[in-house]
């Protein structure tokens, strides 16, 4: 049946006049006429009964015009829906963010809370590999995760930031004014870590093993900050990105940036590829501006401390 036919239809009756129609429909009364006969036509029996210059609906006619309106209706709410949809003043985006990365979607949360605040944001927490985990099976369209992503999940990836690794130690670990670390002289340290589904520790065991370094781990947990409290008693060093250095307040603690190589913590947006919704590239673009404008990004150095 004709949306449009049924659009005629219904306004006929509304105004009780087809040249009164087709003014408000900005069409001639002939195509009105024609239209309302074609609906007819297909549904086989008169609509509309003209007794001089009123019309009146048949049973037939009074039911077809009551679905009208609930249809038509309809079509204007999709109509709006789709608008408000492509214009982001409606939908849901649900982004996953490992708990080491949320710290830099704040911004970015703030900045899009303000501009599209009738999207409705959902932040799910976890792991990196989690998270591409869920990604590469479709129950998540974006995430955030630290690189390297695995390979066999064939994820698109779009790099947003990349800082460097720090070592941090109980003050008097090393050697006073030092402000960088090769990474080898990690061999001889015990060292507290990320655990291992954590994409920091998946990029410091490939530097381990690149530079032939066989590590001490004394330690292993989920919160970054109880890595600092270990290192800060003694336990070991702590390998943390950059912009959790800026976090540190104790002076009873020492940081270090490792070179040779420079290990960098590289975080990234997955998907699957191919379509993303308009509240997803939304996000992604206002996260290339907030990021500086795409990758890499390196941090602001950090000043070592005594």
């Amino acid at each position: 049946m004709d949306i449009r036919a049924l659009r005629y239809f219904s306004e006929t009756v509304r105004l009780n006049s087809f040249s009164r129609a087709a003014d408000a429909l900005h069409v001639t009364q002939s195509t009105v006429s024609k239209m309302v006969r074609q609906l007819e036509d297909e549904i086989g029996t008169p609509l509309l009964i003209r007794a001089g210059r009123s019309l009146q609906l048949t049973d037939t006619g009074r039911v077809v015009y009551e679905q009208a309106q609930q249809i038509l209706a309809g079509v204007q709410r999709l109509n709006t829906e789709i608008h408000n949809t492509r214009n982001l003043r409606q939908g849901h985006l649900e982004i996953g963010i490992p708990p080491m990365v949320n710290i830099l979607c704040t911004p970015v949360l703030k900045a899009f809370r303000e501009r599209h605040p009738e999207i409705a944001i959902t932040l799910l927490e976890d792991t990196g590999p989690q998270i591409e985990q869920r990604v590469a099976a479709g129950t998540l369209e974006i995430g955030m995760t630290v690189l390297p992503v695995a390979p066999e999940l064939e994820l698109e990836m779009t790099p947003v930031a990349a800082y460097p690794i720090w070592a941090v130690a109980q003050a008097g670990r090393f050697q006073k004014n030092r402000s960088t670390l090769p990474c080898k002289a990690l061999k001889d340290m015990p060292l507290v870590l990320l655990n291992n589904e954590f994409g920091l520790t998946r990029t410091l065991r490939n530097m381990f093993r690149d530079t032939g370094i066989a590590p001490e781990v004394a330690a292993q947990s989920g919160q970054w900050d109880w890595l600092v409290a270990m290192a800060l008693a003694g336990m070991g060093v702590a390998l943390l990105p950059e912009p959790f250095i800026h976090r540190l307040a104790s002076d009873q603690l020492q940081s270090v940036r490792l070179v040779e190589p420079e290990v960098q913590w590289q975080v990234a947006y997955v998907t699957r590829g191919g379509y993303l919704s308009h509240a997803a590239r939304a996000w992604l673009t206002l996260s290339s501006e907030l990021f500086a404008g795409g990758p890499p990004v390196t941090g602001k150095k950090v000043a070592r401390s005594e």
